[in-house]
């Protein structure tokens, strides 16, 4: 049975998958937290659902109609995702790649077969080619083969692409995504292995200072990243839920010129933490990924509007330091190190 459809009077239901995690908490943070109403705020009688793995194995069908029979959603952000920085990415590419096209088949092809209104799933600027003209631009996506350090997530994000716009073309489906750059916040993971690159950074020194150890960085500090706060991101995202209808996708990012170094992050990093010392640069090239992948915002900042503003990135790292300092005994980070 389809869930009934949004009118004047039936509000929206939005289940949220990955609801628990970095971006789906700062969007429950964002509806909590502007006023109800507002561009970004809850809307009168609107239902926000901010499902985790808790909830539905996504990988099985099964699972995923009956979160969907449970909740009735008449529109879906897709946030559910098996993730990892560059170690776990190079070490388990057919899992990336495998859990990645199950989650996506069965949410994508659920929301479907449920009459889901509307439909944004989470991509990732590493659906790129490697080889390509900077800035991104959204049409530059299928260019050219990924980064070989991530190819299975990529190619599995990738693929959400393409079965948007097969089903908007054979079905009507008004399913669309977003492309995010380094989205960082508060419950981010922090695990040192899996984690990316700041949450990692933040966590090896705060190690550090708490032994008094070396705060050794991997690589040379030169590679380039464009980083956002995920309460920004997560405005974003509501927007893109209430008024971008296009299949085609769509960056979410600060502007290109606001690209930050490691080298710069570790500093800032240590000034946030009071480190007592400096970042020690192990000087590896081998280890810094790729140097750089600016990504343009302008296709963005013309539809949301100029004035939309992004957080400062010392504010939104000082507040991420912080939740993270207050929540250590919860965050998400390797029991070994909690007891440490």
């Amino acid at each position: 049975m389809n869930p009934p459809k949004t009118t004047a009077t039936t509000p929206a239901v939005v289940l949220v998958t990955g609801g628990t995690g970095l971006v789906g908490k700062a969007i429950e943070y964002v509806i909590e937290h502007e006023p109800e109403g507002s561009r970004f705020g809850r809307r009168p009688g609107e239902k926000w659902i901010f499902a985790s793995s808790r909830d539905a194995d996504l990988r099985n069908p099964e699972d995923t109609i009956k979160l969907f029979e449970k909740y009735q959603p008449t529109h879906v952000i897709h946030l559910a995702a098996l993730v990892g920085g560059l170690f776990a990415n190079r070490e388990k590419k057919m899992t990336f790649l495998r859990d990645n096209m199950l989650i996506n088949n069965n949410v994508l092809h659920t929301s479907h077969i449920k009459g889901t209104k509307k439909l944004i799933s989470c991509l990732s600027t590493c659906v790129f080619p490697d080889k390509v003209e900077y800035p991104l631009t959204e049409e530059k996506i299928h260019l050219g083969p990924p980064h070989s350090s991530n190819f299975g997530y990529a190619h599995a994000k990738r693929m959400i692409d393409i079965q948007n716009h097969a089903y908007n073309e054979e079905f009507g489906c008004n399913f669309t995504s977003a492309i995010p750059t380094n989205v960082f916040g508060p419950h981010d993971n922090f695990d040192l292995k899996h984690a990316h690159v700041m949450p990692a950074l933040i966590h090896k020194c705060y190690l550090a200072q708490r032994s008094g150890a070396p705060f050794n960085v991997m690589g040379d500090g030169s590679p380039l990243r464009q980083f956002i706060y995920s309460r920004d991101l997560a405005k974003l995202f509501i927007w893109q839920l209430r008024e971008y209808n296009s299949v085609d996708p769509l960056i979410l990012s600060v502007n290109e010129n606001d690209e930050v170094s490691i080298r710069e992050l570790a500093n800032s990093i240590v000034k946030v933490m009071n480190y007592p010392g400096k970042p020690n640069f192990e000087n590896s090239t081998g280890d810094n990924g790729q140097d750089r992948k600016p990504a343009s915002n302008a296709k963005l900042m013309d539809l949301i509007g100029h004035d939309f503003k992004f957080t400062p990135f010392e504010k939104a790292l000082e507040e991420t330091v912080t939740w993270f300092l207050q929540n250590y005994t919860k965050a998400r980070i390797s029991q070994s190190h909690r007891d440490a």
